[in-house]
């Protein structure tokens, strides 16, 4: 599978590289003068830039452009992150480039969609969040909401579901030979990614009130409990068997409150807050990691990749020199794979990228200004 992206920040990288780590031949189109995150990075860190080559396009020139057609009329996806209508002012909006590639698969990342009200109007994922319920749902009883980094709108409800809307249309394309465009929302995705909850509102069986819920620490058998060293357990044994498993290990089923009337819930929670405050986080790990329980230490990004059933699994992998999560989902028969590094510099793929894709007289493009190579300092780094 051949992609065209049209470089962006946040989801729609992110799901290229979830369709690099997977095999499909994916060339990124940078912008001349444009930085590739709104913050600095070190480029080895970037990673939501691994696995595809980096080149630079002056989109603006008619021969920059013209190369942007060439490489559409052979992929069999493109994908851009920008406003609604900035793809169409390039020229390279869905009928600029479907009347190229009849079968092209066009995927469009946006936080709002293409319409609606709001279309138009700058946002980032706390705002996409916000309006879709989910982040009113989120935090403690009392408290304000707590935003979940960004990982349940740009990447949960934004990148994961542009990524299997271009694989379904793809599939479609292969069987009817004609594309079209997957207009992905994170405000969409999120609320879709909420169906079980937004279920359990409409019968009745979810309050609003954040934090009172069972799956929303308003249970104190579905909780975070600080240790003795300050460290922090998740403890989750919803179901009976294991909530008695846990009581067992921890020795205090006989003084348990009854955990399925919520009036002893206050004195539940406190009893086993005050029972996990007794030894450090490692010590309760040791008692009971691997047991049904449900139970296991909450750990930092810098110790995840370390811990004995992540490590076993290769979840995270150190590859030239950067520890990061390793692709996934994984298969049987043809497995995903990490292969080059983030570029060191927009545009060090530049001539090698364009003649693998075939684009004659690179040299032309070059000297135009129509493409611009990183410098070979820039490219290769310290």
């Amino acid at each position: 599978m051949r992609v065209v992206e049209l470089a962006g920040i946040g989801p729609a990288p992110f799901a290229c590289m979830l369709l690099a780590d997977l095999g499909a031949d994916v060339i990124r189109l940078d912008r001349p003068g444009v930085p590739p995150l709104p913050v600095p990075m070190p480029p080895e860190a970037d990673l939501l830039r691994r696995g595809r080559p980096s080149v630079v396009l002056d989109l603006k020139h008619p021969d920059g452009l013209a190369t942007a057609r060439q490489l559409v009329a052979q992929a069999d996806v493109l994908v851009e992150g920008y406003r609604p209508g900035v793809a169409e002012r390039l020229g390279l909006g869905p009928d600029d480039c479907l009347a190229l590639n009849t079968a092209l698969v066009y995927g469009r990342m946006t936080g709002w969609g293409q319409d609606g009200p709001l279309a138009q109007a700058a946002g980032h994922d706390i705002g996409y969040v916000a309006i879709t319920g989910a982040l009113g749902a989120i935090g403690r009883a009392g408290g304000p909401p707590q935003v979940p980094v960004n990982l349940v709108g740009d990447f949960g409800g934004g990148a994961l579901y542009l990524a299997v809307g271009v694989l379904a249309a793809l599939l479609e394309a292969r069987t009817s030979g004609r594309g079209q465009v997957v207009d992905a929302a994170i405000v969409d995705g999120t609320a879709h990614v909420s169906a079980l909850v937004v279920g359990l509102v409409s019968s009745g069986l979810w309050s609003d009130q954040r934090g009172t819920n069972l799956l929303d620490t308003g249970a104190p058998f579905y909780d975070v409990y600080e240790t003795s060293d300050g460290g922090w357990l998740a403890v989750g044994p919803l179901e009976q068997p294991f909530y008695a498993e846990l009581l067992r290990l921890l020795g205090i089923g006989d003084t348990a409150p009854d955990r399925l009337d919520p009036r002893q819930w206050p004195a539940l929670r406190a009893l086993l807050a005050a029972t996990f405050a007794t030894r450090t986080r490692d010590e309760w790990t040791a008692l009971l990691g691997g047991t049904d329980a449900c139970v296991e230490p909450v750990l930092s990004y810098a110790e995840a990749p370390h811990h004995p059933h992540l490590a076993a699994r290769g979840t995270y992998v150190e590859h030239n020199g950067v520890v990061q999560p390793a692709p996934a989902p994984r298969f049987s028969r043809t497995p995903g794979a990490l292969s080059t590094p983030p570029p060191r510099a927009s545009g060090a793929d530049t001539r090698s990228a364009l003649e693998a894709w075939g684009i004659a007289d690179v040299d032309a493009l070059l000297a135009s200004g129509a493409a611009v190579e990183a410098a070979a300092e820039a490219a290769k780094g310290p």
